[in-house]
């Protein structure tokens, strides 16, 4: 059965193809016959080839293998160590003020900031409230792509290791490639806070804050990433823009834009707002007060940046580039740095250097009379005095209650730190304590008309040698008046006159008035033998401008904590007891008018104005002086090396007295000429005179019962010496 149907099948199909092979008129071509390819054989490669590119395979396969997994594993660590910094990160405003100590704003007898110290903050600012010139400046300087990445910019990195390997610097050493997060992660060192027991002092945990390295770079990825999912953009600048340090002592840009040019960072203008982006490169190098053309040429490139990147159309671009920042006038010029100095060393260190709060503290500074001492300082070394000298100079100005007006501590002005010779250095006093030993005969009931013998004297000293003084002329003036000794610093009449109204009242006088303490009990002493520093004797002259009652020198006014109402306490000086009686003190000061006008201190003169004073020179040289005062201010100028060795060609009466001058000369500038409170001479010629009694205290207390009689000049002191000393 299926052999019969296998069979008519195959009948039919051969119909089928006879019929198919009738009807074609034309016979089916032969099919062409093709030769069949030869497989290619393998490429043959020697035992060496193949075994490299066998082993080749073989490493491509393990690291594979290998990287995949790895990569899984550091994107799992990385991952996990970002979730545990964003957990530990607080709300942005904690981290606003990252500063672990506090600052000290210093205001002016006017109430203007002239000096901080410590790190300044200037309060909290909100990057969507600063000046729009200032965000778009420090995105367009250290971070162009900010508001583009997700903290970390591998383009930036590449870039930045491709510029340090070209300047033969490790990969990681100089350009870090870091975005504006990084930085941020880097200012909160990585969440951890300074401990004082963990490290050795601020400065150490700061460098580890700021320490790079590709360690250090490892450790910010995760934290830029928390940063970058617990906070926005604005936030994280908010961040970078308080916390960043710009100079100066500022820390924030609002701190910086008080500090460089008097306003808040709100109302910067492009220009401002480029030199303070600027600083963050390099903020001591590029701070405008250490060099404003510096800091002005990398402003520009900030503002060709700005421009690059569409912050600043060509017009505005033009604009701000000619005509860059300037500091405010309070800046540039950085007036008393030595007496906020000062100022910070007489307050406790808890509320200065320690301190954990931001301290305001107003003072007495003048910045006029500050400006016009640094000025004339300025002048006078620079026209008067060799260029190679090493000489140096302090000026102190005051008011006669002790309120210290203006301070330079030495001949560089504008220094923060310096030694300050005006409060630090102790030297002899020279011929400037004479007025002392005067003073205390005056209230003893001794007249600027009384006389005094200016002949050979030798004093002799228990238990020591003999002692000899000489005059500096080498010359005697034989009898003369108390105002002829002081005017012309007559050596020996003053020890005459010191002898003969007791050492130990002008000794006690002297310290009363502060101009100096443990004054050597010596016939010396008169001579100025003691030692003090140029503050203390300018305040102990101010109690003679006073009327006679001492001082203490002071600059502060009032302490405040920031934010509070009512001051920590308030001026820790001024007016003490009396010294000397008024009566006294007026007719002192006449004499020492004579000295400028008529002695040794007539450099010192100013026309129109009076002026008392008194100048000084120690042995050798080693220290000139002059210290002198109008009907309002003392001023005190000191002169010397500061390795003792003797000035060149310098007295009181010189440099010193210059100095005093154009310092003066500025102080004076436009005010009316007031007269001193000196007595007038018709008010003991036409008196009573006396002999000094026996119990006349130096302390200012009434005279003993006058003689009723007129004093004659030859008696007096000089009739008294000679009974002492004889006629040597």
């Amino acid at each position: 059965m299926s052999q019969k149907g296998g069979r008519r099948g195959s009948l039919v199909a051969d119909k089928r193809y006879s019929s198919s092979k009738q009807a074609s008129p034309k016979a089916a071509p032969k099919p062409r016959k093709t030769r069949a390819k030869k497989p290619r054989p393998p490429r043959r490669h020697g035992p060496i080839v193949g075994t490299i590119l066998g082993l080749a395979r073989l490493i491509w396969r393990i690291v594979w293998g290998f990287g995949w997994r790895i990569a899984m594993i550091v994107a799992l660590v990385v991952g996990a160590a970002t979730l545990y910094f964003y957990s530990t990160l607080p709300d942005y405003t904690q981290l606003l003020d990252g500063r672990t100590r506090g600052s000290v704003t210093m205001l002016d007898d006017e109430g203007k900031v002239f000096a901080w110290r410590g790190e300044t903050f200037g309060g909290q600012i909100d990057a969507k409230n600063v000046s729009p010139w200032l965000r778009d400046a420090v995105v367009a300087t250290e971070d162009r792509r900010f508001y583009n990445h997700f903290g970390i910019s591998p383009r930036g990195i590449a870039s930045a290791i491709a510029i340090n390997l070209r300047a033969g610097r490790g990969p990681f050493d100089g350009n870090g490639g870091s975005t504006i997060t990084q930085q941020t992660a880097k200012l909160l060192c990585l969440g951890v806070t300074f401990d004082p027991k963990g490290w050795k002092n601020e400065a150490a945990y700061e460098d580890d804050c700021r320490s790079g390295g590709l360690r250090r770079k490892i450790k910010e990825v995760p934290y830029a990433f928390a940063l970058e999912l617990k906070y926005s953009k604005d936030q994280i600048l908010s961040i970078y823009l308080n916390r960043a340090y710009l100079g100066a002592g500022a820390r924030g840009f609002e701190a910086a834009s008080e500090r460089y040019f008097g306003i808040s960072a709100a109302n910067l203008d492009p220009q401002q707002a480029a030199m303070l982006a600027g600083l963050l490169k390099a903020p001591t190098r590029y701070a405008p007060t250490n060099d404003l053309k510096r800091s002005q040429d990398r402003a520009e490139t900030v503002l060709m940046l700005m421009h690059e990147q569409g912050f600043l159309t060509d017009r505005q671009y033009l604009d701000a580039r000619n005509n860059p920042a300037t500091l405010s006038q309070a800046a540039q010029k950085r007036a008393g740095g030595y007496f906020a100095d000062w100022i910070m060393d007489t307050i406790p260190d808890f509320l200065s250097r320690d301190t954990t709060e931001d301290v305001v503290i107003k003072t007495t500074l003048d910045q006029r009379i500050q400006s016009a001492a640094e000025e004339a300082m300025q002048s006078v070394f620079d026209n008067k005095v060799k260029k190679d000298s090493d000489a140096e100079a302090a000026i102190v100005v005051m008011s006669a209650d002790g309120a210290v007006r203006g301070m330079v501590g030495g001949r560089a002005t504008k220094v923060t730190g310096a030694f300050n010779h005006a409060t630090m250095a102790q030297r002899q006093s020279g011929s400037t304590f004479k007025p002392f030993v005067y003073a205390t005969a005056l209230d003893l009931g001794y007249t600027p008309d009384s006389m005094v013998d200016d002949a050979p004297l030798t004093v002799k000293m228990p238990g020591s040698p003999d002692w000899t003084p000489r005059n500096y002329e080498r010359n005697y003036m034989g009898p003369i008046t108390l105002t002829t000794a002081l005017e012309h610093s007559v050596n020996v009449a003053t020890v005459r006159v010191s002898e003969a109204v007791g050492r130990e009242n002008v000794i006690k006088v002297a310290e009363g008035f502060g101009f100096a303490q443990n004054l050597p009990n010596l016939p010396s002493v008169a001579l100025g033998v003691g030692e003090s520093d140029l503050l203390d004797m300018t305040g102990a002259y101010a109690g003679i401008l006073n009327g006679g009652s001492s001082v203490q020198p002071y600059g502060l006014t009032s302490l405040t904590l920031k934010g509070d109402d009512q001051p920590l306490f308030g001026k820790p000086g001024g007016i003490g007891e009396r010294v000397i009686s008024q009566k006294a003190a007026r007719e002192l000061t006449y004499m020492m008018r004579q000295v400028v006008l008529h002695g040794t201190g007539r450099r010192a003169n100013i026309d129109g104005y009076d002026i008392a004073g008194k100048t000084g020179t120690t042995q050798s040289a080693r220290d000139a002086w002059f210290i002198g005062f109008t009907s309002d201010y003392v001023v005190g100028v000191w002169m010397g090396n500061d390795d003792n060795t003797p000035l060149k060609g310098v007295t009181g009466g010189g440099l010193p007295a210059e100095i005093f001058h154009e310092t003066m000369k500025r102080v004076l500038d436009g005010q009316p000429a007031k007269p001193l409170p000196a007595a007038n001479p018709a008010e003991w010629q036409s008196q009573t005179q006396q002999y000094p009694g026996q119990t006349q205290s130096a302390g200012g207390a009434a005279p003993a019962e006058p003689r009723r009689q007129r004093r004659n000049p030859s008696d007096s002191i000089l009739k008294e010496l000679l009974g002492i000393f004889g006629a040597n």
